[in-house]
């Protein structure tokens, strides 16, 4: 399967973005599907998952209450909203795909290219 991710930008803090990860290829529904950020000089965080069907999810503690990730099979893709962006949240953010059904799954096998997001005034 192929990914593309869209919809970064540039954001004052308090802002809102939503992400977008296209499908291709492949059916996205067979397919768990995550969303990674990396900062510069970080390490590449998990930041949210969701099950084939969407009815399971997980955010990460840096995402809770502020993020949502959902999917929406009929179109094949995979979005982040994203409110409340702090600076911190500044980073580069690739959305990710496995067979597999664990959440915190230890391994993501197809990656979309990224897409920068950048929180400032």
């Amino acid at each position: 399967v192929q990914l593309q991710a869209s919809g970064g930008g540039l954001v004052q803090p308090g802002g809102s973005l939503r992400l977008s990860c296209a499908a291709s290829g492949r059916t996205l529904s067979n397919y768990l599907m995550s969303w990674f950020r990396q900062a510069p000089g970080k390490e590449r965080e998990l930041i949210a998952s969701i099950s084939r069907g969407g009815g399971r999810i997980y955010h990460a503690e840096p995402a809770k209450g502020r993020f949502t990730i959902s999917r929406d099979n009929a179109k094949n893709t995979v979005y982040l909203q994203m409110n409340s962006l702090k600076p911190e949240d500044t980073a580069v953010y690739s959305c990710a795909a496995v067979n597999g059904s664990l959440l915190l799954s230890p391994r993501w096998d197809y990656w979309g290219q990224g897409t920068q997001v950048t929180v400032s005034s």
